[in-house]
């Protein structure tokens, strides 16, 4: 079974929905314009009560990197996904481990990911994502995915197509949820049976 981050978690309840789904890694929206925001200190509230060995990932757009490095060390994150295109100085900064995002418009911008590090690839929108929308993935066809986590547009409908990719993981948000930044048990455990490559 491919690994799953079920992202956008506001509140516990879905957090231990999650978790007791079988998902790998929680993701916390820390980004004001989201309608799955959440800020740091509840994000802390919420992790401080999770059971061992889950991966909890912070969602951090538009900002810098110590603000990253701080919020890491205050609520105990596992790893910081940096969503937007931040140069070089913005990586050299950061003290905590990291993944990055390519929001991708073409097959030809997935051709040039660096296969030699993990990275998580969505579909590129405005919001920065959690809008449902899907990437094509005739665009994955013949690559190395092994490294790589999708995002984008996945339920527990179409998560299926992805096995014969060999991705590494895949991200789900609004797949999930009954209402924006509120997840349904049922589409949950539905998502988490579909993920099945064998």
């Amino acid at each position: 079974m491919m690994r799953v981050k079920i992202c956008g978690i506001t509140n516990l309840e879905d957090a231990m929905y999650a978790i007791e789904a079988g998902a790998s890694a929680l993701g916390f929206v820390f980004y004001e314009k989201s309608p799955r925001f959440i800020t740091p200190q509840a994000a802390g509230e919420i992790i401080a009560k999770l059971p061992p060995f889950v991966e909890k990932v912070g969602l951090f757009v538009e900002c810098d990197a110590a603000y990253v490095n701080q919020v890491y060390h205050d609520i105990h994150l596992s790893l910081a996904q940096i969503h937007f295109e931040a140069d070089d100085l913005f990586f050299q900064a950061l003290k905590v481990p990291f993944i990055k995002v390519v929001r991708a418009k073409s097959r030809e911008e997935i051709i040039m990911i660096d296969t030699s590090h993990y990275c998580l690839v969505d579909a590129f929108v405005e919001s920065y994502g959690g809008e449902g929308k899907r990437l094509n993935l005739e665009w994955f066809a013949g690559l190395d995915c092994s490294k790589m986590i999708l995002a984008g547009g996945l339920n527990s409908q179409n998560v299926q197509e992805t096995c014969q990719y060999g991705f590494y993981a895949v991200d789900v948000s609004s797949g999930v949820e009954k209402t924006k930044g509120k997840k349904d048990r049922m589409k949950i455990e539905n998502f988490m049976k579909a993920v099945h490559c064998d």
